[in-house]
């Protein structure tokens, strides 16, 4: 069974959505592909929002395949402190940041 989180994300006021991708790409793609409890993990940037989704506006969207939950967050716990601190002092606003975790209904 494939789990799946989901993360709404909105920049800081004043980054720059290039200088965010770039990040993106060049730091953030690399350190998810150090972490054994990630399958796939992929940004992506919203370009529409249709009526009735409260909490936002978001500027991107991450979906993170995990091995299990409990892998990636004891990974997240143990690992990731430091980045995250960087990622939400430099680039993200926390306070409009979403989760969400998912299972595949396998057809």
């Amino acid at each position: 069974m494939a789990v799946v989180r989901y993360v709404l994300v909105a920049l800081k006021p004043g980054v720059p959505i290039d200088e965010f991708e770039r990040f993106e790409r060049e730091v953030d793609y690399v350190k998810a592909a150090q972490n054994p409890s990630i399958v796939s993990y992929r940004t992506h940037r919203i370009t529409g929002m249709d009526m009735g989704i409260d909490g936002g506006p978001w500027d991107f969207m991450e979906r993170i395949e995990v091995t299990s939950r409990d892998a990636y967050e004891k990974q997240a716990a143990t690992g990731s402190k430091e980045f995250l601190d960087l990622l939400y002092t430099r680039y993200l606003d926390r306070s409009k940041t979403v989760a969400l975790w998912s299972e595949l209904i396998e057809p």
